[in-house]
């Protein structure tokens, strides 16, 4: 039997933000048996911790999705390292497949930074088709200077302005539009923003990887960051912009995205929010995984 917990992530109220499995002492599965745990789960993620390669690192993890193992994911390095940092400040290092992640833990606060600056990915997708695909108006998709791209930062997303929050609460996946936007665009998940207030409120959708819409994506946040610089909505210096995500699916997440410019290109990005534990128990060993 192993010891799990379940976080909620990007929030501080219980029953709220993503869910979040976190499987101890899992050195001794393999790939098969915490893929067959996810499932079991069914959760967005499920992080598996082990022993670190390198002892001067806090755990070794892998992150799952209930369809596959993905390399890098931001609301489970929040959650794993708030439970690993037990209530103290200072610094967790996690090795995820991705790279070696710092989490920063002060005043219950969890901010990483991001391993990878994200990079462009995939061909341009039509405007046309991307409103198709989420049964928007073609005059929904982009506002101000900000139209579709896609980017990759570990995970891959296309990322989609949409012109106000009216379009972006009606927004949904359509097929066959959806995906032969996906195709496309080679990712099989939508990151959609929309301006609220000094920030902005987003949606992400990936259903052909099990998620048919996720409360926070802290992976697709920090990758936003080339989006925004991309769209000259960053200038050079520190850039703070708060995010709010799952509020049409009753579970609100607050995200804090910093993105640090230098020579109009992207030095450093990091995402930062809280969890509070729901449930812990005990879960059976896979045996014919």
């Amino acid at each position: 039997m192993l010891e799990f917990h379940i976080y909620d992530v990007f929030t501080d109220l219980p029953f709220s933000g993503n869910p979040l499995a976190v499987v101890m002492g899992a050195d001794d599965l393999n790939t098969a048996q915490m893929q067959v745990i996810a499932r079991q789960f069914n959760l967005s993620e499920t992080i598996f911790v082990m022993a670190p390669r390198d002892p001067a690192h806090t755990a070794r993890v892998r992150i799952f999705f209930p369809t596959a193992e993905i390399p890098f994911a931001g609301h489970p390095t929040i959650g794993c390292a708030l439970h690993l940092a037990k209530g103290q400040d200072g610094q967790i290092l996690l090795e995820e497949e991705a790279g070696l992640v710092p989490v920063k833990i002060r005043g219950g606060q969890a901010e990483f930074t991001a391993p990878r600056l994200p990079v462009p990915h995939g061909g341009e997708v039509d405007a046309g088709l991307i409103a198709r695909a989420l049964d928007l108006p073609d005059t929904a998709i982009g506002f101000g200077s900000h139209r579709p791209g896609g980017w990759q930062g570990g995970p891959a997303f296309l990322f989609v302005p949409v012109a106000d929050l009216d379009a972006l609460a009606a927004a949904r996946p359509i097929e066959p539009h959806w995906s032969r936007a996906m195709a496309q665009a080679q990712v099989d998940s939508a990151y959609l923003y929309a301006a609220e207030g000094d920030g902005y409120r987003a949606r992400m959708f990936s259903p052909t990887a099990g998620i048919p819409e996720d409360p926070a994506t802290g992976s697709a946040s920090a990758i936003l960051a080339a989006q925004l610089l991309a769209n000259g909505a960053l200038a050079d210096g520190e850039n703070r912009i708060g995010l709010r995500q799952g509020v049409e699916m009753g579970r609100p997440s607050r995200i804090g995205l910093s993105g640090l410019v230098e020579r109009g290109a992207l030095r450093e990005i990091r995402v930062g929010g809280t969890a509070v534990s729901i449930a812990e128990g005990r879960i059976r060993i896979p045996e014919d995984a």
